[in-house]
């Protein structure tokens, strides 16, 4: 009968312990029981940079949807609800999305959500890049943006996003620690294949529909000149045209770069009264099919390499 007793007694005890075990397993860490970390992005830059670093071990939900503009975009009420619930939410910053996404983090109410700006900490240009080009009405002091489209802006931020990952799911530490290393290295390779390329071009000046390749241009040296501001706002005067004009003849551009999701119409214009070609390049701020981050970028710096290197493309 004792035997009888003691053996209930401990299994009993086994499954008191079992499930105070259980009640104590800390919810936010997404490895106590297999979910992915849920992430919330801005916009597609942060997604893939995000996704590069997280690759299977989260789960991930963009605000801003391709083809809409960052810059002056308002969410959902769906994407309040997404921050309700998320661990991490991501924006590129420089006072590109705090202006709603604040508010947004506000009104979710999530007091465990980990909030990333991932440009923190890194050096901005202001948006005084072609000032002498610009009329006064249109001239900005703001600070530009687009850092993800900088090698090593991207580098930067890849590393903040890293860093909140482990912070949000330690367990996961080194799977992280190898996703960075690696996606690391692959921007250190990229970035001195065509550092060697521009060190050598004849020609250090590209000529683009807005603002967006500042600090691309910085990383290798070359000084980008566009028709727009970083912010591509309003058209550019008659005065203005005419001066980009003869940039481009005094200093033979022969291709004019429109952004994928912005209209090319004054390119074209501009383009034709300088007897140069249109082509395309990709901001980032959507998808490029199924091209990742580095694919994407390899591909500007081609067509940005080629048009100062051997003229028409």
């Amino acid at each position: 009968m004792k035997r009888i007793v003691y053996a209930l007694l401990f299994i009993f005890s086994l499954f008191l312990l079992t499930s105070c075990t259980l009640e104590k397993a800390p919810f936010s860490e997404a490895s106590s029981n297999n979910q992915k970390l849920q992430v919330v992005v801005s916009f597609n830059a942060m997604r893939e940079l995000a996704e590069a670093i997280g690759g299977n071990k989260i789960e991930i939900k963009t605000i801003i949807p391709d083809g809409v503009e960052p810059h002056d975009f308002e969410p959902k009420a769906s994407d309040v609800t997404a921050l309700s619930t998320a661990s991490v939410f991501i924006i590129n910053g420089f006072g590109m999305e705090q202006s709603w996404a604040e508010k947004a983090i506000k009104t979710a109410g999530n007091k465990n959500l980990l909030f990333v700006i991932a440009s923190n900490g890194a050096t901005p240009i202001y948006d005084t890049a072609a000032s002498a080009f610009w009329n006064s009405q249109s001239q900005r002091h703001d600070i530009d943006p687009h850092i993800w489209l900088s090698l090593q802006g991207a580098k930067w931020e890849a590393k903040n996003i890293h860093n909140a990952f482990i912070k949000a799911d330690p367990a996961n530490k080194a799977y992280y620690d190898a996703n960075y290393d690696a996606f690391s290295a692959k921007i250190d390779y990229l970035y001195t294949d065509y550092k060697t390329k521009f060190d050598q071009s004849p020609s250090k000046v590209f000529v683009t529909g807005h603002a967006a390749f500042s600090y691309m241009a910085r990383d290798f040296g070359l000084q980008q000149n566009s028709l727009e501001n970083v912010f591509a706002s309003g058209e550019p005067s008659a005065r203005r045209l005419k001066e980009l004009a003869d940039f481009c003849l005094n200093h033979h551009i022969s291709t004019i770069f429109v952004e994928d999701m912005e209209s090319p119409k004054i390119s074209q214009t501009l383009a034709h009264e300088v007897g140069a070609n249109v082509e395309g390049i990709y901001t980032l701020e959507s998808s490029n099919g199924s091209k990742t981050y580095l694919q994407t970028q390899k591909e500007n710096l081609e067509k940005i390499y080629q048009s100062l290197s051997t003229g028409h493309l």
